[in-house]
């Protein structure tokens, strides 16, 4: 199959010198891949890649040509963050923490640096950029102090109500790089890096200032009240202090995450080699050439006769 497209793309390129031909690739691709998530927010400011979890998802892309692309994706992943990891002396003693599952749709286009045609031995991988949209929706938990689970959301430890809480779903703006190759004809892979840029600010359930605690516990409950501020108590062993209305998070910079990973992918289309098409004066200078070759023909055939 590879050397008879190899040798089906050869001959075009052969035609394309005294034609108006080009090559056309257009058609579907289905894949999967898998990698690593990985968030960046309030509890996590300083760039830690420390907890890499796995991350996978299925795709679909269609190819226009050679150049563009457009790809859907359902993406699932797990993101986490602790504050008693930081460097940072006001993180540290925050003493946050949380770990939310992510699953997203995600549409994109995408571009070629290079012509790419699946089985091709001259044009068999590019690298290449996207950008897009992608909805997702997510569900913060965070491990309490007795070791379970718990969710964060219908708690509103920043003194939310009933009815003003954060939605569990969001909006990204998807972006990224990659690099693709053929395996074969049909089969190829591709490496990406992927990052969102969400509208939320509470994929770590921090964005604002600490509530009144005593308003929060009458208001949301004893698990709101012992999950919204858990720092660290002073070393000197005193009493904790009153953080209400202090920073808790920063509401200016929306949470991100990204996703690194490894895809599988199979075209269904065709490489396409266009009709040769020529313009009128190339047809004339063919017919011309055609009738001199004729009369020279003519010509010789007389002299050995003679």
């Amino acid at each position: 199959m590879r050397l008879a497209t190899s040798g089906l793309l050869t001959l075009c390129f052969l035609f394309s010198f005294s034609a108006h031909a080009q090559l056309q690739m257009r058609g579907l691709e289905l894949g999967g891949w898998l990698g690593s998530s990985f968030y960046l927010g309030d509890l996590n400011t300083q760039f830690r890649f420390n907890h890499p979890n796995l991350a996978g998802g299925v795709m679909a892309r269609y190819n226009f040509n050679h150049r563009i692309a457009v790809r859907g994706s359902l993406n699932h992943g797990r993101v986490e963050a602790y504050d008693s990891e930081s460097e940072n002396t006001f993180e540290r003693i925050r003493n946050l923490s949380f770990q939310t599952r992510l699953t997203e749709l995600s549409g994109q286009l995408e571009f070629n640096f290079l012509p790419y045609y699946h089985g091709s031995r001259q044009y068999f991988f590019t690298p290449y950029a996207f950008v897009g949209f992608s909805a997702f929706h997510y569900v913060p938990k965070t491990i309490a102090d007795g070791g379970q689970s718990v969710n964060l959301r219908p708690l509103g430890t920043e003194g939310q109500r009933q009815g003003d809480r954060y939605s569990p779903f969001g909006l990204a703006l998807a972006y990224g790089v990659g690099i693709r190759w053929d395996l074969s004809y049909a089969w190829s892979m591709d490496a990406h890096l992927s990052l969102r840029n969400t509208t939320t600010d509470y994929l770590d359930d921090v964005s604002t200032v600490y509530p009144d605690p005593v308003a929060l516990r009458a208001n949301n409950g004893d698990a709101a009240f012992f999950l919204s501020d858990r720092s660290l108590p002073p070393e000197d062993g005193g009493p904790r202090l009153n953080r209400e209305g202090t920073q808790r998070g920063d509401a200016t910079v929306n949470d991100r995450y990204f996703f690194l990973g490894l895809g599988l992918n199979y075209y269904f289309g065709d490489v396409i080699c266009p009709t040769v098409t020529k313009d009128r004066k190339t047809k004339r200078r063919q017919k011309r050439a055609a009738k001199q070759r004729g009369r020279e023909s003519a010509k010789r055939k007389r002299a050995r006769r003679g």
